[in-house]
């Protein structure tokens, strides 16, 4: 029977591994997309620019329960913002945040062998 070198893959697999902060703050970036009413206004933004009462009207909720997430949202930097006037326009903060909901549906929609 072949023994398994477990020290030189233990060796390498730690090198590799990230820094507890940095698992920390990964963990705390997917959390944000732990939220279902989250997630609904990042797929709507993934699709188009829009004003909180756009986003309001889309979803059937208020504006202060769509402008409290997309704070969280905002804070965690998913979101950014635009001002025209007086009329603020939220977008997906980059094409990250587009590849991480569309890798997510890919993987739920894919067909299983």
């Amino acid at each position: 029977m072949k023994q398994h070198d477990h020290a030189a893959l233990l060796g390498r697999v730690r090198q590799d591994l990230p820094t507890d902060d940095r698992l920390c703050d990964l963990a705390d970036l997917f959390r944000l997309f732990g939220d279902t009413t989250r997630m609904r206004i990042l797929y709507a933004l993934s699709e188009a620019e829009l004003c909180v009462c756009a986003i309001s009207e889309l979803l059937g909720m208020t504006q202060s329960a769509i402008s409290h997430q997309l704070k969280v949202l905002k804070d965690g930097d998913l979101v950014a913002c635009r001002r025209e006037g007086k009329t603020v326009y939220y977008f997906l903060a980059d094409d990250h945040v587009r590849r991480i909901i569309d890798q997510g549906y890919e993987h739920l929609t894919e067909e299983k062998e």
